[in-house]
């Protein structure tokens, strides 16, 4: 696992003889699981693999909830996104928009072929939200079995906002959301309140982003320094341990009644 405060989970795939896969596989409502990441800045507080840590502790929590009702596996996380606005601030790995989709493409349909009754991509990088919708059509028309995705911190927006200190920005690319989810998932990979140098989320335009809880319904392309000297968006002071706590139970238990209404839809 790449998170060490969890510990080791029974529905990891990476952890299964092939066979024991393939036997969950082939149970009724069977659901494969795969975290999608990336590897990129954080600002000079969080780790270039928060997005890939938070994502894989993530679905991880929310799998092992229901493991013992449900057939479910987890794949390993596929580490790298497609963040080319993030470049020019070092420190990121990013694969190309086509090559990504080729790679989730074939983790699927050879994860499908042990038996699987559905897919389920749980991204966790705002810049793979767009990728992953296509997945899911590519990978969709190309079986019978059915293929599902979504952004882990769009699910229960609404309680999270009820936790809140910041205003609106607050919660955006290394701010109140994600610095709070590291201090309680992986706090020896967050640095010193004093290397909290973020900027709130300002985007020009009314109808684009503005947090992480907030999208809009304008894409608007800009390098990461548009919006942040130091690559980091948001307001981390707000950020503690016990706010992580709430956030990562609220989005486990969302997480997994999604799965358990998945694995009902496809029994």
């Amino acid at each position: 696992m790449l998170y060490e405060t969890l510990g080791a989970t029974t529905c990891e795939w990476a952890g299964k003889p092939y066979a024991e896969i393939q036997a969950i596989g082939d149970s009724d409502g069977s659901i494969l699981v795969v975290p999608v990441g990336s590897i990129e800045q954080h600002g000079h507080h969080l780790p270039v693999s928060t997005d890939t840590l938070l994502v894989d502790a993530i679905t991880h929590g929310g799998a092992e909830q229901v493991v013992d009702e449900i057939p479910i596996l987890v794949t390993p996380p596929v580490w790298s996104g497609y963040s080319p606005h993030h470049l020019s601030l070092g420190g990121t790995l990013s694969l190309d928009f086509d090559q990504l989709r080729t790679v989730l493409e074939d983790i699927a349909h050879t994860g499908i072929e042990n038996g699987f009754d559905a897919v389920m991509f749980v991204n966790g990088h705002g810049g793979n939200m767009p990728l992953i919708d296509a997945v899911v059509s590519t990978v969709g028309c190309r079986t019978d079995i059915e293929v599902l995705g979504g952004t882990y911190f769009q699910l229960s927006t609404d309680e999270i906002e009820s936790l809140r200190e910041s205003e609106t920005g607050g919660m955006a690319h290394g701010g109140e959301f994600e610095t709070s989810l590291m201090l309680y998932l992986r706090s020896d990979l967050v640095a010193a309140p004093s290397e909290y140098d973020a900027e709130l989320w300002d985007e020009p335009y009314e109808w684009g982003g503005s947090d992480l809880l907030e999208g809009g319904p304008l894409s608007v392309y800009r390098p990461f320094e548009a919006y942040s000297d130091s690559g980091a968006i948001g307001a981390p002071k707000y950020a503690s341990t016990e706010k992580g706590e709430q956030i990562y139970h609220i989005i486990t238990n969302e997480l997994a009644a999604l799965f358990t209404a998945i694995h009902e839809e496809n029994a």
